[in-house]
């Protein structure tokens, strides 16, 4: 089977060379995209932070690639990825939605981290951990013109850890795609792959996520605020707040026993010798590193930072920019 991959990301990466490996398939051709692009929601350019070098595969292998500068539908693309003649897409680790044109040339199927329907959209792993959900999955379907609304091909279901960050979580849904694909796509080459319809009466859409959206509100509970920030940990661009009206991130924490010092939401108190415990709108969080003014602070270093505690961090509610799941 004549196989054209689509992707840009680590976990893409992955994927392709896994349809390398197996003797059912030739890939013929690869799409990439720089790790700077423009996209639809977001003209002024996003930067992937998953970004791989998916072209030097496609060159340590002698196959012919493009690399994405603007979208999907710019001029002569659809041309030359038609010459490698593809019986079927795959698409992993990337970010455009993939044009009718194209999935009337061949069919394309996609992973998504997430138990399709639910959490259709961006960022499903991070917004799974956000909402406190204690498990997750992966899903290899054929796409269709909605978001992630196609038909199914297989689904493997993996916990979500209670101490799990992004990058814990993610390197087992990655693990799960590989398990999926190796299984699946020799059924596709030989005609064998069932799907299943999605039910529609379960979709859940997410929004994509940017940047900002990781700012934290500290009026929220405290196994709230630790979950926001495991899930927008390296090697995403991290939760954050503010000390001085600059940036401080936030790379570990954990949620802290309660204290009845801690009265004010957002405050910075020091309980004992280099502990510092942050208050939330119910409990606290205690701080283990932080990156502040371009700079990376250990919990031994932390008090070069916060002295003796009492700063009071973050920005009001009403001035936070709030991006909810639909």
């Amino acid at each position: 089977m004549n196989l054209v991959f689509i992707g840009s990301s680590t976990f893409g990466l992955r994927c392709l060379a896994t349809c390398l490996e197996l003797p059912e398939l030739k890939v013929t051709g690869i799409v990439t995209s720089a790790e700077t692009f423009e996209i639809s929601y977001r003209p002024s350019g996003v930067t992937n932070v998953l970004h791989a070098d998916v072209a030097g595969l496609a060159n340590s292998n002698a196959i012919p690639f493009r690399t994405l500068d603007r979208s999907m539908n710019e001029p002569g693309l659809y041309e030359a990825v038609a010459e490698w003649d593809p019986d079927a897409f795959l698409v992993a680790g990337w970010y455009h939605m993939v044009p009718k044109r194209w999935r009337m040339l061949a069919p394309a199927y996609g992973l998504h981290a997430s138990l399709l329907p639910e959490y259709s959209g961006g960022a499903p792993l991070v917004w799974a951990m956000i909402n406190g959900e204690t498990k997750t999955g992966i899903t290899l379907f054929q796409m269709d013109d909605g978001v992630d609304s196609g038909p199914i091909a297989s689904q493997k279901e993996e916990p979500i850890n209670p101490n799990d960050t992004i990058a814990t979580l993610y390197a087992r849904i990655e693990q799960r795609g590989v398990e999926i694909l190796r299984k699946a796509l020799p059924q596709l080459a030989s005609g064998t792959l069932k799907l299943c319809l999605q039910d529609e009466n379960r979709r859940r859409t997410v929004p994509q996520r940017s940047p900002e959206d990781g700012l934290i509100d500290w009026t929220k509970d405290a196994g709230s605020i630790d979950r926001f920030i495991r899930a927008q940990t390296t090697p995403y661009p991290g939760a954050f707040t503010t000390l001085g009206g600059r940036p401080l991130h936030i790379w570990c924490a954990q949620v802290a026993p309660a204290s009845d010092q801690l009265q004010q939401s957002g405050c910075v108190y020091r309980l004992t010798e280099g502990v510092y415990t942050i208050s939330c709108g119910t409990g606290a969080i205690a701080v283990n590193e932080i990156t502040y003014e371009q700079k990376t602070y250990t919990q031994t270093q932390l008090s070069e930072v916060f002295g003796m505690g009492g700063q009071q961090l973050g920005a009001s509610p009403s001035c936070l920019r709030k991006s909810e799941p639909c």
